[in-house]
């Protein structure tokens, strides 16, 4: 899959894409509620309307959208002759961006359409222009979105929604919270180590994933800590694409699979639903994967170099649960005052991510899911 968008990028990136928008007279911009009160967002919207005849602007994309979120999105938009859409925000944000920007092509399929497999065929213009270092949505042709009715979520998939444009601002992630920055990171640390040991990983997609990697280990901790640190949110903000690049060119497969039912049913939040479940799912593929996994313990600055491959699979393993606990992030759903009562239901909405299951380079079968679900209850006696 060809990644053909032209990437910005670097403090005050945003100030350099006047160009983009000359001679389009209707621009569209999707956020959030908290994203457009970001100065620098607040100064790309008056560029914007200094730039252009209309702007419409659709500030209530919600956390974890839904498709009815999105259909009630696409009703507010009074007109759909539309040069360009641009998505600000969050991995959210930016997956609805990159469906309206197909639905509101003429001719375009429904959303229901889209949800029952049907591909599209144009979008139009479209700029994206991350505010978290996560999900890597600027560099892949997903859109994730909920559905209530199933306690779950469905990806959208379609090279036509790759972007024509990226903007990767620096100053646009200062404004994250820790623990946000944290959650958005260790979602972008699942992107790449899972596409790296997907059993569709291939050259191109452990590329992308190793050059990722290398970003993350160095960056992540400082960028939480110093979120005025510009090299360090841009380090983390090239990782995300970086992960999203690896996405699109293999997939992501327990961690992803297991999360979904997660959100789906407690509504967690993406990243925490990730970072609840990185080193248990890694330990259950690390005996299928500990050559990978040595590459990849390598790259931890400081590291030992002189284990061998075996025992840095491990050491890798226990370095994510520890990264995890430095984060401050939870490690159970224990922690979160989740019961495990409805651990069938769980074990069986994950089994059903068929998509991703098929990606993990090891069986998978009712108890290995069960067995690593069980490990987010530590205190429980459910056998």
């Amino acid at each position: 899959m060809n990644i053909n968008s032209t990437l910005i990028s670097g403090f005050q990136a945003l100030n350099d894409i006047g160009y983009l928008i000359q001679n389009r007279r209707n621009l569209l911009l999707v956020t959030d509620k908290n994203i457009i009160a970001i100065p620098a967002v607040a100064a790309l919207i008056e560029r914007l309307r200094r730039q252009t005849e209309r702007l419409t602007i659709l500030d209530g994309v919600p956390p974890e959208p839904s498709q009815h979120d999105v259909s009630a999105l696409l009703s507010g938009i009074e007109d759909r002759r539309i040069d360009m859409v641009i998505g600000v925000g969050g991995g959210s944000v930016l997956d609805v961006a990159k469906l309206l920007s197909v639905l509101c092509c003429p001719d375009a399929p429904t959303l229901e359409a889209l949800l029952a497999g049907v591909k599209p065929e144009a979008r139009l213009t479209s700029l994206l222009i991350p505010t978290t270092a996560g999900t890597g949505s600027e560099a892949t042709p997903n859109a994730i979105l909920a559905i209530p009715e199933q306690e779950t979520k469905v990806g959208i998939i379609s090279p036509v929604m790759l972007p024509d444009y990226v903007a990767l601002a620096p100053e646009l992630t200062t404004s994250m919270p820790p623990h946000i920055a944290s959650s958005t990171g260790i979602d972008t640390l699942c992107h790449l180590i899972e596409c790296f040991t997907a059993t569709v990983a291939n050259p191109v997609s452990d590329n992308y994933a190793l050059i990722g990697m290398k970003k993350l280990f160095a960056s992540l901790e400082t960028s939480v800590a110093e979120p005025h640190n510009l090299q360090a949110r841009l380090d983390m903000l090239w990782a995300s694409w970086y992960g999203g690049a690896a996405i699109a060119h293999a997939g992501t497969h327990l961690v992803h699979a297991l999360s979904y039912p997660l959100g789906g049913k407690y509504h967690l939040p993406h990243g925490v639903a990730n970072a609840i479940l990185l080193a248990p799912c890694m330990r259950v593929i690390r005996p299928a994967a500990v050559t990978k996994f040595a590459q990849v313990w390598d790259l931890v600055p400081g590291a030992d170099a002189t284990l061998s491959d075996e025992e840095k699979s491990h050491a890798l393993v226990d370095y994510f649960a520890a990264l995890v606990q430095r984060l401050k992030l939870p490690a159970s759903l224990e922690a979160l005052g989740i019961g495990a009562d409805l651990l069938p239901a769980l074990v069986n909405s994950a089994l059903e991510v068929q998509r991703l299951i098929k990606n993990v380079p090891t069986a998978v079968n009712t108890d290995l899911v069960r067995g690593v679900y069980l490990t987010l209850f530590p205190s429980s006696t459910q056998r």
